[in-house]
């Protein structure tokens, strides 16, 4: 089970990852998921998770209970409700609307609970300050 935890742990980086980068693609969800694998997984994956520069100040923000970010809770509700949606439409028979109905209420729990999360302001992270002004010596450098 470990292994495979360390997979789907590796996978949602990836996805995070994909999610800084691609405008529709949250990142926020997939280094929870992360996080979440790696913690049961691999303690040295999660500190270096929890540690890393760029992904580092999300999940600490969050664990915290300081808020998830507005750009971040956009991004986690569209990506949900996309893919609720599909899944819905295109992966539920017609026939099994209990399924389609458990799949909106999912979908309807998950929507109260991001959205009664505090918002965040980007600068206002743990380690926000650090992390612009280690951007800006960077910046200079070049």
């Amino acid at each position: 089970m470990r292994h495979v935890l360390i997979a789907i742990g590796c996978l949602a980086v990836a996805m995070g990852v994909a999610g800084i980068v691609l405008p529709l693609v949250p990142a926020t969800p997939f280094l929870l998921l992360a996080a979440a694998c790696f913690s049961r997984a691999s303690p040295r994956l999660n500190a270096w998770l929890h540690d890393n520069r760029w992904f580092g100040p999300y999940l600490r923000s969050y664990r915290s209970g300081q808020g998830i970010p507005l750009h971040g809770k956009i991004g986690i509700l569209a990506f949900l409700w996309l893919s609720l949606g599909a899944s819905a439409l295109w992966g539920v028979p017609r026939n099994m609307w209990a399924v389609q109905l458990m799949l909106l209420a999912i979908g309807v729990g998950v929507t109260i609970h991001i959205a009664r999360m505090r918002t965040v302001r980007r600068d206002a992270m743990p380690g926000a300050a650090a992390q612009a002004r280690s951007d800006r010596r960077d910046r200079d450098t070049r």
